[in-house]
């Protein structure tokens, strides 16, 4: 089927950027908004737009019913989820079918098998990949048990989990029951799934992820990226490829996403992440993201495919368009996430309205956003205002390039991080490449004890 009208239910820089795609492809654009975003930019670009509820999360983006009704209202063919809220939502996507409508993004089953992280790694188990030590808890007694088994220190995850929300780390035993108990209760208003499970913890692990595309019949992966660069699990700085990966390593880890999405006859564009033990030269499945990621640009610019169009072709129905053979990864490429909010106040958010916004353009930058002089900041969402992203022949011109677009950048009336990202692009460690995930925290430690 050709999809000539998509209603896209998501909001911000991805709404934009999907948009764009939609435009190039002669398919209008619909945009499905809360009261908070139907005087945004997303909204004066789409072709359309369809209140879909209130500011609130739950009372809009995160409405099965009201998205999918916004679909119909709009006689929408099909519907983009983009990344967050509704995406990964196995519930949506059966909606969707039920009134025939074409779900941009994987199959219910594919959903319902990466969902649930303890069914994932089931899965992964089948299809040969290497898994961290770990497994389901049911009191706290099961939980201290394993963790013996499994050694210190532990983390602590929930099964329906992502973003970092009911996440944590436990190095001392005395802490575990308390640590589970709030992590239980994180996962379950976050997710509505109260579930949670042990692995764990690598300390000098890398966040590596692949990017597969698949048609249920066959994937092709386009390379890989590096997301070490994180607080508290979200990322901060995203690179494509990973620098400093053994040659051996990255092809393993990039068979063994291929491996792993060709045994759920996966379709669309997805990601699957491991965690790189460096000590150990091993790697380890994390868990697969089935939708488009905040960072797909990076690989976008290092292969040059669009990744939303991807989506669509996938979604009418069509094989995939590239064998692996045709995927090129050329230069190097980073992404920085810039947001509001106040990182010398332990990144505190700033909603509010933007009084001022200027953004780099320069040949080798692309910069995603939603923002303009006068666009207002809701405090009911992410924080994220852009993503600079730049490409170069290679990491030192890609960086050199990065420095540079950072420094153009100005937005007033909201407190940014564009300053934390100049201070960690010069920052003599991470400009050698291959930091690990607790990099960041010894780079904000230094930068206090210096302070002091």
């Amino acid at each position: 089927m050709t999809i000539r009208r998509v209603l896209i239910a998501n909001r911000g820089e991805i709404a934009a950027r999907i948009i764009r795609t939609c435009r190039d492809l002669g398919i209008e654009a619909v945009l499905a908004a809360s009261d908070a975003d139907l005087d945004s930019a997303p909204a004066r670009l789409a072709d359309r737009v369809v209140r879909i509820g209130g500011p609130r999360s739950l009372d809009s983006y995160l409405n099965v019913d009201a998205v999918v009704s916004a679909a119909s209202e709009a006689k929408a063919d099909a519907i983009h989820p983009g990344y967050g809220f509704l995406s990964e939502n196995a519930a949506l996507a059966r909606a969707a079918r039920a009134r025939g409508l074409i779900f941009i993004g994987p199959t219910e089953a594919n959903l319902e098998a990466v969902g649930d992280k303890l069914r994932a790694r089931e899965h992964a188990l089948a299809a040969g990949l290497p898994l961290a030590p770990g497994g389901s808890i049911a009191t706290s007694e099961d939980a201290a048990a394993l963790a013996d088994r499994i050694g210190w220190p532990v983390l602590v995850k929930a099964v329906g989990g992502g973003g970092g929300k009911g996440l944590k780390r436990v190095d001392d035993p005395a802490k575990l029951a308390a640590t589970v108990e709030l992590a239980t209760a994180e996962a379950g208003a976050a997710f509505g799934d109260a579930r949670v499970y042990l692995e764990c913890f690598v300390a000098s692990g890398r966040h590596v992820e692949v990017q597969v595309l698949g048609d249920g019949d066959d994937v092709i992966h386009l390379g890989d990226r590096d997301c070490s660069v994180q607080r508290r699990y979200q990322k901060l700085v995203e690179e494509a490829p990973a620098p400093d990966l053994p040659d051996r390593l990255r092809a393993d880890m990039r068979a063994a996403a291929v491996r792993f999405a060709r045994h759920l006859r996966y379709v669309g564009a997805g990601t699957v992440e491991f965690l790189y033990d460096r000590e150990r030269e091993a790697f380890y499945f994390l868990e697969m993201n089935a939708r488009i990621q905040v960072e797909h640009p990076v690989t976008e610019a290092v292969t040059g495919v669009d990744l939303v169009a991807e989506q669509i072709a996938i979604a009418e129905g069509r094989k995939l368009r590239l064998a692996q053979a045709d995927v090129r990864i050329a230069g190097h490429a980073i992404e920085c996430r810039l947001n509001a909010e106040d990182w010398l106040r332990d990144f505190a958010p700033s909603p509010g309205a933007v009084a001022f916004a200027r953004f780099p353009a320069e040949p080798g930058v692309r910069v995603d956003t939603h923002i303009e002089p006068g666009a207002s900041v809701p405090p009911f969402y992410d924080s994220l205002l852009a993503k600079i992203i730049v490409h170069g022949e290679t990491r030192a011109d890609a960086l050199d390039r990065c420095r540079r677009a950072m420094a153009l950048c100005a937005v007033t009336g909201v407190a940014t991080n564009r300053d934390m990202h100049l201070a960690l692009l010069a920052d003599p460690v991470f400009a050698e490449g291959g930091v690990d995930t607790a990099f960041f925290a010894r780079f904000l430690g230094a930068r206090a004890g210096g302070a002091a």
